[in-house]
Parts: structure tokens; sequence; C-alpha cells
């Protein structure tokens, strides 16, 4: 098969190996720690789910580092960023663990909110990081292709997995749901802090940026805000990588109103009980992530054959026909099948946006660019859980949320030549 050629000859890069192992043990450990949060949020027997509360949690997790993720670029341009993420991962493990003990105590929504926004925060900034170091452990712009092809998608799979184990600790748990819930975050803490000490491995200054180009903390901050707009600058003279980056925000927010839709569909509308409706989120995730496997396999071949554009229109087309015709019967199996079309899709669109990016990107803007591609990413997400809130009746069921979604697949489509024109 060709995508286990091309993962053999990059995993002949031992800087690579080294890069990609702690991005598996990050993502794994965050498929752990997401499955626990919305067990506890959204499927625990205590709580009445409704679209609005969990557009609520995911503003609460994702708008205020929406907000001040563009700081963290400039920190990515400026500090070495394998020390991130060794001490990125080694803070998560530790705010994590301090998650599990507010989940057993069953403090207020809010504190609770607060220690799992600290942990995502960190998150972001540690992906951003990963994204931005990745041209500097391969050598050729095909390898590039290749690696934002694999790489992500590994990581995406170790998070499926992640999200397995954790379903599996939780139904193995004796005893009460929040127990369950703690052991399951508990268990992601230690795996943030393997995926810190996994970083030692590589050289200090392997991932860049120069040295030169390193400054002390209070420089740092003096700079931030011209450090921003230096980078705006950088990107508005690199149309191709802003247009894809415009794409890739409207697919998110697509993927975003149609994950709202799921979990309403799964805690309400297909099942009688909290955890036959957690088995089929489960089952939903599992067809997702095999679309994103999906995705690295298919997409080397076709940005070479349509490039980044291109790529974009037809991953942006096909969700545009399939998700009426598999969304609007609102049943498991058909909602399936668009789990795994839209995994496909909204992945093999981000892979082709990376790549974009990182090829239009100077290296020493690297950081800030990835970091503006994170808010752009966390908030198209919680906007489409606020548009859907609006619109999902309490079963989940509406299809007007679903006609708009495809309409804006289609936006996306017939856009996107024109930037290739242009």
């Amino acid at each position: 098969m060709p995508v286990v050629r091309d993962l053999r000859v990059l995993l002949r890069l031992r800087d690579f190996r080294r890069l990609l192992a702690v991005r598996l043990l990050s993502q794994l450990a965050d498929g752990v720690y997401q499955i626990a949060l919305a067990t506890y949020v959204v499927f625990s027997p205590e709580k009445e789910t409704s679209a609005a509360a969990i557009a609520s949690a995911m503003a609460v997790l994702l708008l205020p580092y929406s907000l001040l993720g563009p700081f963290t670029g400039v920190l990515l341009d400026r500090w070495r960023r394998r020390q991130v993420l060794l001490f990125g991962n080694l803070l998560r493990g530790g705010l994590a663990a301090g998650t599990a003990v507010l989940i057993l105590v069953q403090v207020p929504d809010w504190l609770f909110y607060a220690s799992a926004l600290s942990v995502t925060s960190v998150n972001r900034f540690i992906l951003a990081g990963l994204s931005a170091a990745l041209p500097r452990v391969v050598d050729t712009r095909e390898r590039l292709v290749m690696a934002n092809s694999l790489s992500p998608t590994a990581g995406t799979l170790a998070a499926t997995a992640g999200g397995g184990l954790a379903f599996l600790v939780r139904f193995a748990t004796p005893g009460q749901d929040m127990t369950a819930d703690a052991l399951v975050v508990l268990l992601s803490a230690g795996v943030y802090l393997g995926a810190g000490l996994a970083a030692l491995r590589m050289p200090p200054d392997l991932l860049g940026p120069e040295p030169a180009e390193l400054q002390p903390m209070r420089s740092v901050l003096l700079s931030t805000v011209h450090g921003l707009q230096a980078g705006l600058r950088h990107l508005r003279n690199r149309p191709s990588a802003a247009r894809a980056l415009a794409a890739m925000t409207l697919m998110r927010f697509n993927y975003g109103a149609l994950t709202v839709t799921l979990l309403m569909l799964c805690r309400y509308a297909w099942s009688d009980t909290e955890s036959e409706g957690l088995a089929l989120l489960g089952v939903a995730v599992a067809f997702s992530s095999a679309g994103f496997f999906a995705a690295a396999v298919v997409t080397p071949w076709a940005v070479s054959r349509l490039g980044t554009s291109g790529w974009i229109v037809a991953c942006g087309a096909s969700a545009a026909v399939l998700t009426p015709g598999l969304g609007l019967p609102f049943e498991p199996g058909p909602m399936l099948v668009a789990a795994f079309v839209l995994g496909l899709a909204t992945q093999g669109a981000k892979i082709a946006t990376d790549t974009a990016v990182q090829a239009a990107v100077d290296d020493a803007f690297r950081g800030r660019i990835f970091s503006l591609y994170d808010v752009l990413f966390n908030g198209a997400f919680v906007g489409a859980a606020a548009v859907a809130a609006l619109m999902l009746p309490s079963d989940g069921r509406s299809a007007v949320l679903v006609v708009t979604v495809a309409v804006i697949y289609a936006a996306v489509a017939v856009v996107a030549p024109g930037f290739r024109r242009r």
C-alpha cells in the first residue's frame, strides 16, 4: 500500500520518529481526557443536558483560549519548541490530576470548567507547536506533504484509541459514575507525563526557532503585539495560505454544528439510557476516525493530481452532496456513514491546508500563523455550537441545520476554484 511505503520512508528519519512519538502520546492522552469530559458533562445521569448546555461547555473550554491564543504563537517563535512540548505536557499532567480531584469532591460547575480550560488551553499550544516543528524534521516538500498527511492523522487515530481506552476503563470501573470519570481523567494525566518525557529524546534546539531568534521573557511580552501584526502582514502577503485557512474555517464550522447534532441524537433520539447513548457515541467516533485514516491514504495522491485548492474543492463538494442525503433521515445507520464521509472530507481539507500554510509561511512566523490557525479552528467550532444551540430541538433533529451546513460546504466548493485562478 502507498501509505505503508510513505510511512516507512518517513520513519527512516530519526527526528521525525521522535516528534511523532510525542504527538502520539500527547493525543492519546487528549482522547482519554476529552472522552472523560464528554461523559461527565453530557452523559452524566445527574445532569439534564441540552444543546445550549453543550454549547456553553464548548465556549467555556475553547473561546477564552481562542481570544488569547495568538499570544502563544509569538512565544512559539521565540521559545525553543522542544521545551514547549516537554514542559507543556508535564504541566497538563499535573492539571489533569487536579481535574480528577475536582470531579471526586463534586465542586461547582464553574470551577470544574476552569480546571478543564487550563488543560485544553495548553493542549492547543502544544498542537500548534507540533505543526510548526514538523518542517524541521523532514527534508523535502514531497515528504512534508506525506508528513502532513500521516502525522496529524496518526495523532487523530491515537486520540481515537485514547477515547476507546477511556470507554473501556469507565465501563470496567465498578461503583459510582463520578469515580469512573475521575479514574479516566487520572489515566490521561499519566499519559501526558509520558508525552513530556518522550520529548527529552530530542535535542533542545532541534525544533527551532534558530538560537539567534530566541529572546528573554520580558522582551517577548513587550514584542507580542508587534509580532502579531507582523504575522498578519506576513499572512496577507501569502494569499494562498490565507484562502486555505478561510476554507478550512468554514469546514470546521460545519463539523462543529454536526458534532453537537450527533451528541444530541445519541443522548436523546437514539437511546433510552445514558450508557446506551455513550456506546453509540463511541461507534460514531470510530466511524469518523476511520474517515480521518482514509484521508491520510487518499490525500497525498489527490494533492499530487488536483493541487491543494483542487482537493479542498473536492472535499467540500462531496460533503455538500452527501450531508443532506445521509443526515436528513436522522437514523443511526446513515449518520454513521456521514460521520465517515465528513471525517474524510474535513481531515483531507485540513491536510491540504496545513501543507499550504507550511509551504507558504517562513519558519520565523510559523508559530504565530499556526496559533492564529488554532484560533480560527476553535472559534469556528464554538460559533457552530452556539448556532446549533439556537436551531436544534431537544432531540437533535433539525433539517434546517443540516441544509445550512450543506449550503456552506457548497460555497467552499464553488469559491475555492476562484482562489486557485487568482
